[in-house]
C-alpha cells in the first residue's frame, strides 16, 4: 500500500463496526483498542475520547488510534492535561498495517491536539518506537499456559504448590461469575484500596465493563465461611487472559488467600482455552514483581511513548513526593465508607 494515499479522520460512531473488525483481526491489538471504550470511559468518568481512523482510497480501514483526553481539574498541576491511549490500563497506542501508517496516526493526533490545551500525548505501547521520548520503568509479566490444568499446577515449584494448598485446608473456596458477584468484589476491592492508600474506582465502572464485554470479562471471588475475602477482575482477549485488578483482605493474608485465587484463575484461563496469562504491570525488583515471577512468568517490556506538544520534558509524577505520602497516610486512616464515597471522584483523574 502507498501510505501517501491513506486518509486519516476523526472516527464517529458510524465507524464502530469497521473499527472493531479491524481491531479483531490485528495481531497487535488489545481489547482496549475496541471502539466501545470511548463511550464506556465517558459514561464512567466523564472524559471525552478522540478516535482517529486511517482508511485507504477504497475506504478500507488500515489503522486506528484511540485517545482519551484527561483534563485532570483536581490534579492539573501534577498530572497536566494530556491525551492518553489508553488511560487506566497497560495497553493502547496506534495500530496500523505498517509502522508508517502508525506514524501518520500519531502525527494526525498531535496536529489535532496542538489546537487544544493538551500538553502532551501518551501512547502505551508493547513495541518500541524509535525517535519518541519514552518511559520504560514498567514491565508486565506473562505466563505461557499449558493445555492441561494439572500439568500446569505440577509445573510450579514445590514451595508454591504448598502455598496454594494452605488456604484450601483453611476452608477457602474460589467462585467465578459475572455481575452477580459485583458486591462481593467491590467490598473487598474498596477495603484493600483503602489499606493501600489508594482511592477506588466506582462500582459503576466495573459494572460497565461487565455489561459491555460479557464474553470477555468475569470475576473471581475467594470465600471463607461464606465471607468474601479476595477478588479478581479478569478480562480476556484473543489468546490472553489479563488480571487488571486483584485484592485480598489483609486479615487473611497469613493463610495465603491470594495464592489459591491466582492458581484457580490460571486454571480457569486454561479451561477457557487461553494460551497466556497476563499478571499485569509492575516495576522490576518490586514485591509485586517477585510475586508474579515465582509462577514462572516472563518479563515483557512496556513502552510509554510521548508526543510533547507544549512541554520540553516528559511529564513526571514522583511517588516519593511528601505530598503523596501525606495523602496516602491520611487515606489509610479513613473509614472504608468514606473512601467509597469520595474515592471515585478523585481516581477518575488519575490515569
Amino acid at each position: 500500500m502507498n501510505e501517501q494515499l491513506i486518509k486519516i479522520t476523526t472516527a464517529t460512531d458510524t465507524d464502530a463496526s469497521i473499527w472493531d473488525e479491524y481491531v479483531d483481526n490485528h495481531a497487535g491489538a488489545k481489547i482496549y483498542h475496541q471502539y466501545s471504550w470511548k463511550s464506556l470511559i465517558k459514561v464512567s468518568f466523564g472524559h471525552q475520547g478522540q478516535y482517529f481512523v486511517a482508511k485507504d482510497r477504497e475506504g478500507n480501514v488500515c489503522g486506528v488510534l484511540p485517545i482519551i483526553y484527561m483534563q485532570n481539574p483536581i490534579f492539573g498541576k501534577i498530572f497536566g492535561k494530556n491525551g492518553i491511549s489508553m488511560p487506566y490500563f497497560n495497553y493502547g497506542g496506534p495500530l496500523g498495517d505498517s509502522n508508517e501508517i502508525e506514524e501518520q496516526l500519531i502525527a494526525a493526533a498531535a496536529k489535532y491536539f496542538r489546537d487544544t490545551d493538551a500538553e502532551s500525548l501518551e501512547f502505551r505501547d508493547t513495541k518500541e518506537r524509535p525517535g519518541y521520548p519514552v518511559k520504560t520503568e514498567k514491565i508486565t509479566m506473562i505466563l505461557p499456559l499449558l493445555e492441561d490444568p494439572d500439568e500446569m499446577f505440577n509445573s510450579f515449584k514445590a514451595k508454591l504448590r504448598s502455598q496454594i494448598r494452605r488456604p484450601i485446608r483453611e476452608g477457602v473456596i474460589i467462585q467465578f461469575g459475572g455481575k452477580e458477584y459485583i458486591d462481593d468484589f467491590y467490598d473487598v476491592f474498596c477495603e484493600n484500596m483503602r489499606d493501600l492508600g489508594t482511592p477506588p474506582y466506582s462500582k459503576a465502572f466495573f459494572l460497565n465493563i461487565l455489561n459491555t464485554f460479557p464474553k470477555n470479562a468475569y470475576l473471581a471471588i475467594a470465600k471463607k465461611d461464606d465471607e468474601a475475602v479476595g477478588c479478581a477482575f479478569l478480562i480476556g482477549f484473543n489468546d490472553m487472559l489479563e488480571i487488571p485488578w486483584a485484592s485480598t483482605l489483609r486479615k487473611y493474608n497469613s493463610i495465603g488467600v491470594n495464592m489459591l485465587m491466582y492458581s484457580e484463575v490460571i486454571k480457569s484461563a486454561i479451561e477457557r482455552k487461553y494460551k497466556y496469562f497476563d499478571f499485569g504491570r509492575c516495576s522490576r525488583g518490586a514485591g509485586t514483581h517477585k510475586f508474579k515471577k515465582q509462577w514462572g512468568s516472563e518479563e515483557k517490556q512496556l513502552y510509554w511513548h510521548y508526543s510533547l506538544l507544549k512541554m520540553d520534558k516528559l511529564p513526571e509524577v514522583n511517588p516519593n513526593n511528601p505530598k503523596f505520602e501525606l495523602f496516602i497516610n491520611t487515606w489509610q486512616k479513613l473509614p472504608v465508607s468514606v473512601t467509597r464515597l469520595f474515592g471515585p471522584h478523585i481516581v477518575k483523574h488519575i490515569s
